[in-house]
Order: C-alpha cells, then sequence, then structure tokens
C-alpha cells in the first residue's frame, strides 16, 4: 500500500515490516513485525503515534505475551 509522506509530502511511502530490539541483556525484547513507513523519496523512515503507542504496551506486558527463541549472535569484529 503506497501512501503520502508525512515527512516531505510526497506520495510513494510505503509500509515494511521490521523487527526491532528494545533494552539489553536479560531486559531485552525483541518485537517482530513492526510497521514502519518508509519514503523513497526523501529517505526517511518513521512510526505511527498508534505504532509506538503498541511497542509501548508490548514492552510493558512483554512478560505475558513474549515467545521465547533462540537465535545465533555473530559479532561484527
Amino acid at each position: 500500500m503506497k501512501t503520502k509522506c508525512d515527512v516531505c509530502g510526497h506520495d510513494g511511502a510505503s509500509i515494511k515490516h521490521v523487527s526491532r530490539s528494545y533494552g539489553k541483556g536479560e531486559d531485552m525484547v525483541v518485537i517482530d513485525h513492526v510497521p514502519v513507513i518508509v519514503c523513497p523519496n526523501c529517505g526517511e523512515s518513521y512510526m505511527t503515534a498508534d505504532t509506538m503507542q503498541e511497542l509501548q504496551r508490548l514492552k510493558l506486558h512483554r512478560r505475558s505475551v513474549k515467545a521465547l527463541r533462540l537465535a545465533p549472535v555473530i559479532s561484527y569484529v
């Protein structure tokens, strides 16, 4: 779905779903399928206020909604 960019006003922005991590160590949580609006015209990417509120809700209730998954970690160094 294409939409108008809230930053530059041009048509063509689209929604991409990404993973975001918050916190660190044992407090870290990864939230999958976060909708982010990406504009090919100005290069900005941003989230709506509704998305930000839902992320806050998920982080507050993460103990009750999370699924534990193990993943390999690769060091850039």
